[in-house]
């Protein structure tokens, strides 16, 4: 098995790499993975593992073997798993994937009535995460993100979805691009906004629905908010007009899990 000791070795350099530039990881179709809930969810979605590193002095080469027997294995010394670790918290092991694509088409439904979650251009690596995260947790059947302005393989994405990136089917694609699939699959949408909106608890999201939320600053497009079934707001008791997106589309979406119940 092989052991490397010196961050000069090429591969860590271009492991180090791919934490830093999202143009790298979308050239080279690779990211790297840290922990191992994340590693064994990415494992279980089918995702290529093209090799797992460990840090023996956090984690035993047996213990590594034991859960993920069969990856090609690679130990590194504490020093260089401290530089490419992203989380405060250590748990000794790290593995290089490879991305996926994420089209739109790709999306299938097994539920007559799905339910999907919108953002249109989140920005913020910890919201997209937060959203994912929400999406796991209620049983979401798909999240799409609209005009996409950050990687989903940024390693904060990751380590803010607690894995969930690797759960949700995800497809990533223009507004004009999801609208259109949307209409071709009789989805009724319902926007997140400030104007012209009805409580969100006053609609019905029992048939085949999409929840579409913007960023907290922006909001939503024209083309959202023109094509919007119907537009939907969180009444605020307090001095403020809006929450974080991720808090909004949590609430939003276990509404409409309540009303499927």
């Amino acid at each position: 098995m092989q052991q490397i000791t010196s961050f000069q070795n090429p591969l860590i350099k271009h492991l180090y790499s791919l934490t830093q530039k999202s143009k790298l990881r979308r050239e080279q179709r690779e990211f790297l993975i840290e922990g191992r809930r994340e590693l064994t969810l990415a494992i279980e979605a089918g995702y290529l593992i093209k090799q797992l590193f460990f840090c023996s002095a956090i984690l035993s080469q047996e213990e590594v073997e034991k859960q993920f027997a069969g990856e090609k294995l690679t130990e590194i010394s504490m020093e260089i798993y401290q530089k490419l670790s992203y989380r405060s918290s250590t748990e000794g092991i790290l593995a290089l994937a490879q991305t996926k694509d994420h089209f739109l088409s790709e999306l299938t439904f097994h539920k007559e009535n799905p339910l999907i979650l919108i953002a249109e251009a989140p920005e913020k690596p910890g919201n997209i995460g937060a959203l994912l995260r929400t999406a796991d947790a209620a049983g979401v059947d798909a999240v799409c993100i609209a005009n996409p302005k950050t990687d989903l393989y940024n390693p904060n994405v990751i380590r803010s979805s607690v894995g969930t990136l690797f759960t949700v089917p995800i497809a990533t694609a223009s507004t004009k691009e999801i609208l259109s699939f949307l209409q071709k699959e009789n989805f009724t949408i319902y926007c997140a906004a400030l104007s012209a909106s009805v409580p969100y608890d006053s609609v019905s999201y029992r048939g085949r629905t999409a929840i579409v939320v913007g960023t907290e600053d922006v909001g939503l497009s024209p083309q959202w908010l023109s094509a919007s079934s119907k537009n939907i707001i969180i009444p605020m008791r307090g001095k403020i007009d809006s929450m974080n997106v991720s808090t909004s589309a949590a609430v939003l979406i276990f509404e409409a899990v309540r009303q499927r119940k």
